[in-house]
């Protein structure tokens, strides 16, 4: 369904994204970002799924400035490199990545009103991005690791936001979830009987029954702020 075109940041730097379009006309754009994988088999099947929802979406690899080209599995020794390149993109000078998810949600932004939904990592830059970017109307995290932490939950969204979290994931402990709802009021929280990763059948942490609910509350979360 979706094919890779290349984005140009407002800093000249080209970044590769995969985009994958509806059968008739977009209900409006949407921005999904990677976990510490790359765009891989998995994201490029979630854009894929919500194209066929009716959303016009973009999926820009993220890890582009760090290694190109990068499409991990879920092994230990590719959790242990995709942490490599995610340490190496937070260490780059602002705005970073930041940029060519701007210039992923300027893309989108052709088929009108522009979404963000993130997975892991991704979650946490699709936090940032509702609270620092432009063009936006809702933000969708799942799982994001980091943004419950206090630096991060000091951040004011521009935009509304739900996110989505899993009370068994030991990388984001159930009161750090807790302390986040509490400086977040405004922020729709939903947290699933799951893990880590729940919403990736790829993982052994898939959960069927929370990645279909989560899938649907974005779904009319969408509806209602994008289209």
């Amino acid at each position: 369904m979706g094919q890779f075109v290349n984005l140009t940041a407002a800093d000249g730097i080209t970044c590769p994204a995969y985009v994958a379009q509806p059968a008739g006309t977009p209900k409006g754009g949407l921005v999904v970002l990677q976990e510490i994988f790359g765009v891989n088999s998995h994201i490029r099947a979630v854009a894929d799924g919500y194209a066929a929802d009716g959303y016009f979406v973009v999926a820009p690899s993220t890890f582009h400035r760090v290694q190109p080209g990068v499409e991990l599995g879920y092994t230990e020794a590719d959790m242990g490199t995709g942490f490599g390149y995610k340490t190496a993109v937070e260490a780059l000078p602002a705005p970073g990545v930041m940029a060519d998810i701007q210039a992923a949600i300027a893309h989108a932004s052709q088929a009108g009103k522009v979404g963000i939904l993130g997975y892991c990592w991704g979650g946490l830059l699709t936090w940032r991005a509702a609270c620092t970017l432009d063009g936006l109307s809702a933000a969708v995290p799942f799982y994001g690791g980091g943004m419950t932490g206090e630096a991060e939950a000091a951040r004011q969204p521009k935009v509304p936001v739900m996110a989505h979290f899993g009370d068994q994931d030991h990388w984001i402990p159930l009161d750090t979830v807790q302390a986040f709802q509490k400086a977040q009021p405004a922020v729709e929280v939903h947290v699933y009987a799951a893990n880590h990763g729940f919403n990736c059948d790829q993982r052994g942490s898939f959960d069927a029954a929370a990645a279909k609910l989560a899938r649907e509350r974005t779904l009319a979360f969408l509806a209602r702020h994008v289209g």
